[in-house]
């Protein structure tokens, strides 16, 4: 039996089930869009394999990532997450949170759904790379300098364009399996 071909940062059990389950694949449910914000914000100078393992933990003390909830966190409940070593430990990427929740908030009173706000830049078409092996991916791109700057204008925090430009691959807005990759075709819009 071959061989079955996944794109080459997929290292282990916890990679592999994130990248067949959900990397790349378009979301369009609010939640689910938040969370995959937040856990990329978490990310920034860590590794996935990281965030990947708390998480369950992160779902559990963010309220299942319901951005209303996250919004309303006082100074207090967010200080006593600073004891919590089953989360990542950040002060400001834990304040974050409530910040970007109150700004995806506003996101979605002003475009109907986060959604529609982030497909807004691209016309509602993916992108679709032939990556051929994984130094021809990009850490970020034009689209998302402009998508970093315009969510920080709107009040987000952790939202740099590597961190964008993650956050787009992994929702789906920018499909960048390798071509060979078992996930490439059945990621395409």
């Amino acid at each position: 039996m071959k061989d079955i071909k996944r794109c080459d940062w997929v290292s282990n059990e916890l990679l592999e089930k994130y990248h067949d389950n959900i990397w790349g694949k378009i979301e369009k449910s609010n939640i689910k869009l938040f969370e995959m914000l937040i856990l990329e914000c978490m990310q920034a100078g860590l590794s996935w394999n990281i965030v990947l393992k708390k998480k369950e933990n992160l779902q559990k003390v963010f309220s299942k990532f319901n951005y209303m909830e996250c919004a309303q966190y006082t100074d207090e409940y967010l200080n006593s997450l600073l004891n919590d070593s089953g989360i990542i430990r950040h002060r400001l990427k834990i304040f974050a949170v409530r910040q970007n929740a109150i700004s995806f908030i506003k996101i979605i009173d002003e475009f109907g759904s986060f959604y529609n706000y982030i497909w807004g830049f691209v016309d509602y078409k993916q992108i679709v790379n032939n990556n051929k092996k994984y130094s021809d991916i990009k850490s970020k791109n034009f689209l998302s300098d402009i998508i970093s700057k315009d969510m920080k204008k709107r009040g987000f925090k952790f939202v740099g364009s590597t961190t964008i430009y993650s956050y787009l691959q992994a929702i789906g807005v920018i499909n960048d399996h390798l071509v060979d990759c078992i996930c490439y075709s059945q990621c395409i819009d």
